[in-house]
């Protein structure tokens, strides 16, 4: 499935934590076929190898400190009952999600910076392959984020850590990929439970979330391999506190501040430059953004300009 969707950013494991590039490369080996187990069979854990889509290329990990601001969309027509990246077969009434980089199956909470709604989602499908998406969601996740109509929303997206672990030691099990070893410690955050209008047509869960019906399991969210109880969306919509956000271009990212400088000269024609300095694991960076902008359409033009005018490294950020 994610063979159909084109076009798209080099991420890489400092681009993951800095929201853009390094001035090192990567050296690659081809993408990794990945197939199909067939009907009835359990879909294998995947990492994959890094792969190539649209002359573009990606860097799949087992990253289990993922947190990342982006640009959400959502798919589903066309793809219903389709494989998915791992196997899987698609459906769009059920919580899960394409990513570029993250293993197949691992669990996420996606929460919309517009509005505050926040969802657990199954990651089981790569993409998005459009430029400036970071998370492609099933029909039913956007209609729970509330973003159904628009088609696009402000995001953050974070890894579940244990949940993930515990779905990547089932599915390993199944083949594919070897397991990574568990962190060190899951990241925590806060999530409280808040009162929300129902969606029309939406099934109103026991606990006041609203999800699609879910087959009966052994615990609450929760689905039953061998003594095991795996984790699964449970399609409760929490609300959580949202500042305002900006949405910004970001060109690059650089040890030396005078590299910034000099690429930020070069895209002044593009719109109002900002270099500034950011800490990862103690090192400082200078990143390099243009914003902020109005709205994702005057991104998506902007991004479409600049990657045709030879920065195809450049990616949607929010903050």
């Amino acid at each position: 499935m994610w063979t159909l969707r084109r076009q798209a950013l080099i991420l890489t494991a400092i681009a993951s934590l800095l929201a853009g590039c390094t001035e090192s490369k990567v050296l690659v080996d081809q993408a990794k076929v990945i197939t199909n187990p067939g009907p009835g069979k359990p879909a294998p854990y995947k990492i994959g190898k890094p792969y190539q889509v649209g002359g573009v290329w990606y860097y799949p990990k087992a990253d289990y400190n993922y947190n990342e601001t982006g640009i959400a969309s959502w798919y589903g027509p066309g793809f219903d009952g389709k494989r998915t990246a791992n196997g899987e077969v698609f459906d769009t009434n059920g919580l899960t999600a394409a990513h570029k980089t993250l293993p197949m199956p691992s669990m996420v909470r996606v929460t919309n910076l517009e509005n505050g709604r926040s969802i657990a989602v199954r990651v089981n499908d790569r993409g998005p392959f459009s430029a400036g998406r970071i998370i492609d969601l099933s029909r039913r996740g956007a209609q729970l984020l509330g973003f159904i109509e628009r088609g696009t929303a402000r995001v953050r997206v974070e890894i579940l850590a244990e949940e993930s672990q515990l779905l990547a030691a089932a599915a390993s099990k199944s083949g594919g990929d070897t397991l990574p070893p568990a962190p060190k410690a899951a990241p925590a955050g806060e999530v409280t439970a808040g009162g929300l209008e129902p969606i029309a047509g939406a099934k109103v869960s026991p606990g006041g979330g609203q999800g699609a019906a879910q087959p009966e399991t052994p615990a609450a969210g929760g689905s039953a391999v061998g003594q095991m109880v795996l984790p699964e969306p449970d399609g409760k919509v929490t609300q959580v506190a949202v500042k305002p956000t900006n949405i910004y271009i970001q060109a690059g990212a650089f040890l030396r501040q005078a590299n910034a400088n000099q690429l930020s000269g070069r895209l002044k024609k593009y719109g109002a430059v900002r270099v500034a300095p950011v800490t990862v694991d103690a090192q400082r960076y200078y990143r390099v953004r243009i914003g902020p902008l109005a709205s994702v359409t005057e991104a998506d033009e902007t991004l479409k300009r600049m990657i045709a005018e030879g920065h195809p490294e450049s990616r949607i950020v929010v903050d």
